[in-house]
């Protein structure tokens, strides 16, 4: 299910110090026939406030259901993620298998049932066998804590790199720490969040405007990536806040410190989205696309993702082909404002068309050069207002095909 290889394009794991009120804890439920832990069991202590986003899928998992159900009342006390079996389109017996772990980490905790979140990743249709999971359950509050590289890859699925990120802010006289960790690879087009993410933070912050920061990162950062188009029916970003800084609760933004901390949030979603593109099954290229001169700010979005989306695009950069004709052609299809008498391309920083033709004295040369490199700059100017838009993918390769050909084996 995992490849082999890993990405040509992954980053080295940071250094991420401890979170104050969050203990990781790893186990081996053995959700598939692998010989590594699947199962990541996160407890926080009393007061952590907690805020989402997940997907928009119309066919979500169990799991999705019952963090949406329970993210208003805003506490957490523990995380589960289950990797390997999504739990989803499973009927009663997920929700089943989602009310057997949340109850037993519960009595395990002595805690509200409703402060237990929960994920799942891996196959569709499959239920959550509910045996294996209580079992890696005890075993995981047996278990001494984790580093958060490793319960970055228990999260794994076909991810080929363990994804983290960490940011700071200061509050007050308090200096703040953000850590993340991510995982995904494939199936990512989340439209709202990614795969399946998590944040914790020593600030404290009241959970209402934790989920207005976290959805106005979100906007930014993990909205604006696509691998191959698919949303997936377990996409979740989950932000947890311990208080154990000690600075004076963040409430708003009239609260100094607030900006910096949306910053240094946004920030941290920023590294944790690009680390799931460039882990992109079978990518060999991190691809920027920037759309300026839009009539809306969302136009120029939707812009940008029907060329990110492009199979004809994300195949011509991985040949290296120059091909900037379909860079026109996503642009022409995508069902918003356009002019191509007005419309600009260029490619790395060589301009290749101008005013709805190619520029004068053309030179490919230059283009060739940049699109050998691993990271691809496209830019698409549409003269027609203050729009704007960035978004990111990768290639399109043969390694794509090989890994979701036998994604079940």
């Amino acid at each position: 299910m995992s490849s082999n290889a890993t990405s040509p394009l992954a980053l080295p794991f940071p250094a991420i110090p401890d979170i104050a009120g969050c203990t990781r804890r790893i186990a081996r439920a053995r959700y598939k026939s692998w010989d590594r832990c699947d199962l990541t069991l996160m407890t926080f202590d009393e007061g952590t406030n907690v805020a989402g986003v997940l997907t928009q899928s119309k066919c979500p998992s169990s799991e999705v259901d019952w963090c949406r159900e329970h993210l208003p009342q805003g506490k957490a006390r523990a995380l589960v993620v289950s990797a390997g079996n999504a739990n989803a389109f499973t009927g009663r017996r997920g929700r089943d298998a989602v009310e057997a772990v949340t109850t037993r980490v519960a009595q395990t905790l002595n805690c509200r049932v409703e402060t237990v979140f929960v994920s799942a990743t891996g196959v569709i249709g499959v239920p959550l066998p509910i045996d294996k999971a209580e079992a890696g359950l005890d075993a995981a509050f047996l278990a001494s804590p984790c580093s958060w590289k490793d319960a970055a890859a228990t999260i794994m699925t076909t991810d080929t790199f363990p994804k983290g990120g960490i940011a700071t802010a200061v509050i007050g006289d308090r200096t703040v720490t953000l850590a993340g960790i991510i995982k995904g690879s494939g199936m990512i087009a989340p439209d709202m969040a990614t795969m399946l993410g998590y944040i914790v933070t020593d600030a404290a912050v009241e959970p209402g405007f934790l989920q207005t920061m976290l959805s106005a990162a979100n906007k930014e950062t993990f909205s604006c990536i696509t691998v191959d188009s698919d949303t997936s029916t377990s996409d979740t970003v989950l932000a947890f806040a311990t208080g154990k800084a000690g600075n004076e609760t963040l409430s708003s933004f009239e609260d100094a410190g607030a900006y910096a901390f949306q910053s240094a949030l946004t920030d941290l979603c920023r590294q944790l989205a690009l680390l799931v593109v460039r882990d992109g099954e079978g990518a060999q290229k991190l691809i920027e696309i920037t759309v300026h001169g839009a009539v809306s700010d969302s136009s120029a979005h939707r812009i940008a993702l029907s060329i990110a989306n492009s199979p004809l695009v994300k195949t011509a950069i991985a040949g290296e082909d120059a091909n900037w004709g379909r860079v026109v052609m996503a642009v022409g299809k995508a069902g918003e404002p356009a002019d191509r008498d007005r419309l600009a391309i260029r490619f790395g920083n060589t301009q290749v068309a101008r005013d709805g033709l190619p520029v004068e004295g053309y030179d490919e040369t230059p283009v060739a050069k940049h699109l050998k490199g691993t990271e691809i700059s496209i830019g698409v100017d549409l003269g027609l207002g203050s729009g704007r838009a960035t978004v990111w993918t990768c290639d399109l390769t043969h390694g794509y095909i090989s890994i979701n050909a036998d994604y079940r084996s």
